[in-house]
């Protein structure tokens, strides 16, 4: 008998010993791995940043062991949201300007201005930024004018950008320290002039007349900037964010703080288009690391709808004289496309209304010549006339879209386009079915960082106030399986990345989050309350809710 129990011992120590030791075990857990067959597993095991494996509960409690185990005790798992299109870096700035975002009127901008000047001591003759204002949004919708700056803030130059970044408005000082002058003209761009006055209203490449002069903020002031935006951005389940139109400087500042350990966001960079910038990458080649890809470049060819910059086929439906214009001539757009072709970068190209797209799209048909496997992007693809949807698909490029565009600008954008374009515009599930699938984004600050209004906005089609009530031109909603595949796998995919996250699989990084919520289950109502408990970047808890 004592022979029976050494024997019993000596095998529950052999057993023990193959267990394979790990950094961590999440298990009791609903594990959607969106996976190729999107199976759902109960455990994971992490070690060295990656999932080692994912299974029943079983399964790895019986094959692995760690001093780092959680109960998730029913909660539920999802790989890391990855934002397909946004901008982290402005997001960031944002946090330390004017917050006009919501505001029901001029004079509401107005107010907050003051408060601002006064809770942050702004000293006279430094600069007032802020971004966020929408005169959709106000009783009066023309563009405010400059005079109430000028009188309430005379020691200040002022620029306040539009929530869509296509236009702004300048205060008198802050126009004279850029020389800007009425009459004057800007290619891509419009200086708005009232009976030979400036009004202060600058839209697209006009912007940078002035925004192009404002000092630079301290780099610890920046630093502080950061851990803020990626504080925000983990607690609503994000670990990758695509930033859409960086600088050289600003990329290398992201690369050092995260390789010091400072910043631990995922960010895949798209360049702006700048001689500087491919002066220096195209003869580089991608750049990467654990944290940092950059791998593409952002070209724009037309502005915003809310600002009528979009170019369109035919006039604007409420202003029959305009119909936009693109940003550069088709010569640059060619000769930049051409030299990405021969490079191993992307092409993302900011396209909204149908005739910008239209010309994107054959410039991209041109090069490509037909089905491919570069990924070329259109970041918006917001109004497609219907002769166009099928340039998609037979030229593979991805779609690069935002649902709560949607849902924000369903109450005024029939206004600019009639009802027939309006069959066209944010026709997610009519874009999906060209390739088979999407990349999902916000565009913050644009909009709100949050993924989960993202999945809501994209299923169920109507705003956080729930309207309307039957939901906004429904036919192009996606199915949850769709819309949860657009922030997880497929926004992966659409910056060539599927093979090292998007899913939780064995062999890639382990980024995920833990909710309160099912959303694949819960009813429509109960989505835009989920609640990220923790969320996880290279196996490493980067977030707990409080």
């Amino acid at each position: 008998m004592k022979l029976l129990y050494s024997l019993i011992a000596v095998c529950s120590i052999l057993s023990c010993n193959t267990k394979k030791k790990v950094d961590l075990i999440v298990h009791h857990a609903v594990i959607y791995t969106i996976d190729s067959s999107f199976s759902i597993a109960a455990a994971l095991a992490v070690n060295k940043g990656k999932i080692v494996a994912a299974g029943s509960n079983e399964a790895i409690l019986e094959h692995y062991t760690s001093d780092n185990i959680t109960d998730a005790k029913g909660k539920f798992i999802y790989p890391g949201f990855i934002d397909a299109h946004a901008h982290f870096y402005g997001y960031a700035l944002s946090l330390q300007e004017v917050d006009l975002t919501g505001t029901k009127s001029w004079d509401e901008c107005i107010v907050r201005i003051k408060d601002f000047v006064k809770t942050k001591a702004v000293q006279p003759g430094q600069w007032i930024i802020g971004r966020g204002w929408d005169q959709n949004d106000w009783h009066n919708k023309a563009f405010p004018d400059k005079a109430r700056l000028d009188a309430e803030f005379p020691g200040h130059p002022v620029l306040l950008t539009r929530i869509d970044g296509h236009a702004a408005i300048a205060s008198q000082m802050a126009l004279t320290k850029a020389g800007v002058q009425p009459g004057e003209t800007i290619a891509g761009g419009l200086i708005e002039v009232n009976k030979g006055r400036l009004t202060g209203i600058l839209v697209d490449n006009a912007v940078g007349r002035v925004s192009g002069i404002i000092p630079e903020q301290d780099a610890e002031v920046i630093e502080a900037a950061f851990k803020q935006a990626e504080n925000n951005c983990f607690a609503a389940g994000l670990t990758t964010i695509v930033d859409c139109g960086l600088m050289k400087e600003q990329v290398s500042r992201i690369d050092t703080l995260q390789k010091n350990g400072t910043l631990r966001m995922k960010i895949v960079a798209l360049l702006s288009d700048s001689p500087e910038n491919y002066d220096y990458y195209l003869s580089r080649g991608v750049y990467k690391t654990d944290r940092l890809h950059v791998n593409g470049f952002k070209l724009f060819a037309d502005g915003a709808l809310g600002s009528r910059g979009a170019c369109l086929l035919q006039p604007y439906h409420d202003r029959p004289d305009w119909k936009g214009f693109l940003l550069s001539n088709a010569e640059h757009y060619k000769e930049v496309l051409q030299k990405l072709y021969d490079s191993p970068f992307q092409a993302c190209t900011h396209a909204i209304g149908d005739s910008a797209n239209r010309a994107i799209l054959k410039l991209y048909a041109g090069i490509l010549k037909g089905k491919n496997d570069r990924r070329w992007r259109i970041e918006h693809a917001q109004v497609i006339d219907s002769a166009d949807f099928d340039r998609f698909g037979n030229y593979s490029i991805i779609p690069s879209v935002q649902p709560t565009h949607a849902t924000s600008d369903m109450y005024w954008a029939a206004d600019r386009l009639g009802a027939n374009r309006m069959k066209g515009a944010y026709a997610y599930h009519q874009l999906l079915l060209q390739n088979g699938w999407i990349a999902l984004g916000t565009d913050f600050p644009v909009e709100d960082i949050s993924p989960f209004k993202t999945f809501y906005a994209a299923v169920v089609r109507k705003d956080i106030q729930n309207f309307p009530p039957n939901g906004f031109q429904t036919e192009n909603a996606l199915t949850k399986e769709q819309a949860l595949k657009g922030i997880t796998i497929w926004a992966a995919k659409g910056s060539f990345e599927e093979k090292e996250k998007g899913s939780i699989e064995k062999g890639k990084w382990a980024d995920f989050i833990i909710t309160d919520t099912d959303i694949m289950q819960c009813d429509p109502s109960d989505i835009l309350n989920t609640q990220v408990l923790y969320t996880y970047v290279n196996g490493e808890k980067v977030y707990e809710s409080k």
